[in-house]
């Protein structure tokens, strides 16, 4: 601790005294390192590496966790004394804390920000409480497996059960039949790793994909055999399962982004689900991505890794092209012999011969065929971008929004009348204020008109709906109409006889620098619900025929389309194919942070943008901004660390004006 710092009441110097090195949880970037405290003899016993402590910081107590032991041999060094050991259980270990520092190091973090994510809050109860009885996974024969349907499958099992740390990227066929079962594969990868005496990890975006893995790893191993780590689960529930793992009495954990860290004893694999789901970007300072996070963490831990998903991220395939990821894959024509056959409506001059409205209408002839076809062998999935009814409505001739005539705000129409959004009045008698007409319509039809349009045109046919509001889970074998939106799909006890992805056109335009890759990602998590092109599955997309995802979701090449982004990507300078961090705050504070970064000695190719202004908040005094930072991948680590010292600075001298730094942010929304 510096001089500033030390208490009146410190205790008198001594020689080859017993001190601790304590990581506070203080997030000031500039007091992001261990301090030393002296251990009381009353402590001795139970101040270890990795325990709760209190400490006295800037004449405050606050809480930390003792990273290190040691001696102090200077005789005239003054030292704080620990207040208080919290509890003699050591929940930071090592090989966790090298990683949260890797985390905070990588996303120009601190130390205390990723240890708040890392480690849950003590619950006293469960920590003094006999731990339930838990036994070892049971492992039956080994079975025929979804990665015997791929080339290095097998391989890469054996390598996994021989105690080897292969690195693999996983691209899952889109499909319902066995070459698609991820939540099996991941079993299986689990079994071989177990086999050989390691521990195993595996990530999911949610929670129903958590319960699905969790169903198999229970029926496959046992119920008490795991644990499962989410931020759902209760103070004490997540705790005992925290401390299960930590005390080493399980080797398998699954969970969502704040399993990520968890305390595995020999970790021999770390496992991640979709990584192109946003839901593994964390929303908390400072900003880590499970993918990332389990990157360093099989760098450190010299784990195998296995990132699997229906799609490709650029990411993934930056770290494909970079040999750190190798692809675990089918051929594009392979794969398209075991996923379902996907089209594209009006995609040749005969269909459009016989529907010539194909391009202008939301749904073709072709689509009606489709469902028609699946109807009679089961369930049929039809994919909305949106939820709701009538999203939005304007005017029919000149394409004006509606506007509510009272507080102007926007009108939505639901199945009985037209309501404005904000002041909830009835709209009647509306004219266009810009062209005098009387007519609106929908450029934007919801999963809720639509499912009244096709249950009006399939009179007789159940029709389930599914959206983020109400999620159905499952549905069975028995005909039926599931409109869903992308991420609600339910799942179809049998696969889905046939799959319909409207308003494709819809999520291309979104302005959003992932917009096609994440359109790609959606199309694909929904044909993969959908029986093998064996079992006649079928799949008719209705969009632009010549955009480049749906060219490749019609030809089975994620990896080709990856690819394809990433390059694009490095030609516009933008992430991952470079490196960019954003920092919002007041537009002083940013000009002030942009000219500091910009004068940093050792960053020859850095690029600033900006600050540009942003919308400024209800309780924002002044106006806030946005600042884009940019330098080569090979500049990485020093272009981070710049901002990071840099954001140090700041807070050392108080300037004013909060800053929030995002390294390689997922959108700049």
């Amino acid at each position: 601790m510096s001089d500033a710092l030390i208490p009146p009441d410190a205790l008198a110097p001594g020689e080859g005294r017993p001190i601790a090195r304590v990581a506070v949880d203080m997030p000031l970037p500039h007091l992001d390192r261990l301090f030393d405290y002296l251990v009381p003899d009353r402590f001795v016993a139970q101040a270890q590496p990795g325990v709760r402590v209190r400490v006295r910081f800037a004449g405050q107590l606050r809480d930390g966790f003792i990273l290190e032991l040691g001696e102090e041999s200077d005789p005239l060094r003054t030292l704080s004394p620990l207040e208080r050991v919290v509890s003699a259980e050591p929940v930071l270990r090592p090989e966790v804390a090298e990683l949260i520092r890797a985390v905070a190091d990588h996303y120009a973090g601190s130390f205390a920000d990723v240890m708040r994510l890392a480690v849950p809050p003590r619950h006293a109860a469960t920590e003094k409480a006999d731990p339930p009885d838990r036994q070892e996974p049971l492992v039956d024969d080994v079975r025929v497996t979804p990665f015997d349907y791929y080339p290095t499958g097998p391989e890469f099992l054996t390598a996994l059960a021989r105690g080897d740390s292969p690195r693999a990227a996983w691209q899952v066929a889109p499909t319902a039949g066995p070459a698609g079962d991820w939540v099996g594969g991941f079993v299986e990868a689990a079994r071989a790793t177990l086999d050989s005496g390691r521990g195993v990890l595996l990530i999911v975006p949610d929670a129903r994909d958590l319960a699905r893995l969790a169903a198999a790893c229970t029926e496959r191993f046992g119920e008490s055999s795991f644990v499962t780590l989410s931020a759902e689960d209760g103070p004490a529930v997540r705790y005992r399962s925290f401390l299960a793992v930590s005390r080493g009495h399980v080797r398998l954990v699954l969970g969502t982004r704040a399993a990520a860290y968890a305390p595995v004893h020999k970790l021999g694999l770390v496992g991640l689900w979709d990584d192109g789901d946003d839901l593994h970007s964390e929303p908390r300072a400072p900003y880590p991505h499970v993918r990332e996070v389990l990157a360093l963490r099989a760098g450190i831990a010299r784990c195998a890794a296995l990132f699997a998903a229906r799609h490709r991220t650029c990411e993934v395939e930056q770290l494909i092209e970079r040999d750190w990821l190798r692809p675990l894959a089918l051929a594009p024509g392979p794969q398209r012999r075991v996923a379902p056959a996907v089209r594209l409506a009006a995609d040749t001059d005969w269909e459009l011969e016989r529907d010539p409205l194909a391009h202008s209408v939301r749904l073709p002839r072709q689509v009606f065929e489709v469902i028609r076809a699946g109807l009679a062998a089961g369930p049929v999935l039809v994919q909305v971008p949106r939820a709701g009814y009538l999203v939005v409505l304007v005017c029919a001739d000149c394409r004006a929004p509606v506007e509510c005539p009272h507080c102007h705000g926007p009108i939505r129409a639901g199945s009985a009348h037209a309501a404005c959004d904000w002041c909830a009045r009835p709209v009647t008698g509306w004219r266009c204020p810009e062209c005098s007409g009387t007519n609106w319509r929908a450029p934007v039809v919801g999963a809720a008109r639509t499912a009244e349009e096709l249950g009006q045109a399939f009179r007789g046919t159940k029709v389930i709906q599914s959206a983020a509001d109400r999620v159905v889970d499952t549905v069975g074998p028995e005909p039926a109409l599931v409109i869903a939106t992308p991420g609600a799909e339910p799942l179809a006890d049998t696969g889905y006889a046939a799959a319909v992805l409207l308003d494709a056109e819809l999520l291309l335009t979104r302005i959003d620098l992932r917009a096609s890759e994440e359109a790609h990602r959606r199309w694909l998590n929904a044909i993969g619900l959908v029986r093998p092109g064996a079992e006649h599955g079928t799949v008719i997309a209705v969009g632009p025929t010549d955009a480049v995802a749906l060219q490749a979701l019609v030809r089975g090449d994620p990896a080709g389309f990856a690819h394809r982004e990433l390059r694009d990507r490095a030609d516009a300078g933008v992430t991952p194919a470079t490196k960019m961090i954003t920092v919002e705050g007041p537009l002083t504070a940013l000009g002030e942070f942009g000219a500091a970064v910009g004068h940093a000695n050792g960053l020859t190719g850095l690029h600033i943008w900006g600050p540009v202004e942003l919308p400024k908040p209800a309780h924002a005094e002044e106006a806030i901004g946005r600042l884009i930072l940019r330098a080569p991948s090979d500049e990485a680590h020093a272009f981070v660390q710049t901002v990071r010292d840099t954001v140090a600075i700041r807070s050392a001298k108080k300037l004013p004006g909060a800053l929030r730094v995002r390294v390689d942010p997922i959108d700049f929304d």
